[in-house]
């Protein structure tokens, strides 16, 4: 067992979608404890620590909604709220409660584990460095501020909040859904026309981008020098 993997507690009462989140989370590399209801994973959590919880809203008893709040008084470990109710409202009364994000059912398996990946980077203190240079490129991340060449290169709002999320997570690929929500919520096709516009800025070919690169089917990752 290697102890520097993140372990999750999944919480649903439906057995077996407990079991198939239990063994499709376990198959990529995350340590699973499972729980059929609020109650048991209390207990669970009395032993052990956790790094994440995935925890389905419509549960009998104490449901997932009154299990955030409670547990928001004492802990705060993240919290994935699973649901099959998809109304807005709902998805602001579970963040409302203290979860960290809100994934209607059904989902894509892939789409849940960007998800719990997102959470888990955003959950882990990084020592980020002031400054990140890319070919002739230095972007100030507390100023927002992009050289190239030593000369000022102008960044709309839009581009210098989105670069400074690339960079606070240089080397990793961030997902178009991830950075939508990491934006304020802005749609994707937004992204994509911001990322066009960067590109242009910083890339000595944007068609063909060194930096800014796209991982096809996952998302996009900035490449430091």
């Amino acid at each position: 067992m290697n102890s520097s993997q993140p372990h999750i507690l999944v919480v649903d009462d439906d057995g077996r979608l407990r079991d198939l989140l239990t063994k499709y989370l376990r198959d990529h590399e995350y340590l699973v404890t499972s729980a059929p209801d609020a109650k048991t994973a209390r207990q669970k959590m009395r032993g052990l620590r956790f790094d994440l919880i995935v925890l389905d809203v419509m549960m009998p008893g104490e449901d997932g909604i009154s299990f955030t709040t409670a547990l928001r008084e004492r802990h705060d470990v993240p919290i994935l709220l699973l649901t099959a109710r998809a109304e807005a409202e709902d998805r602001i009364l579970g963040l409302e409660s203290g979860a960290d994000d809100y994934l209607p059912k059904p989902f894509e398996p892939r789409e849940l584990l960007l998800r719990i990946g997102a959470i888990l980077r955003r959950a882990t203190p990084m020592d980020i460095a002031e400054d990140l240079s890319f070919g002739s490129c230095n972007f100030n991340i507390e100023r927002s501020e992009l050289l190239q060449d030593d000369q000022i290169v102008h960044l709309t709002s839009a581009e210098a909040a989105l670069l400074g999320i690339f960079a606070r997570n240089a080397g990793a690929t961030i997902s178009r859904i991830e950075l939508c929500e990491q934006s304020g919520g802005v749609n994707e096709r937004s992204i994509d026309v911001q990322i066009a516009r960067l590109r242009r800025k910083i890339e000595p070919d944007p068609r063909l981008p060194r930096y800014l690169q796209t991982v096809w089917g996952e998302g996009y990752v900035l490449v430091p020098d």
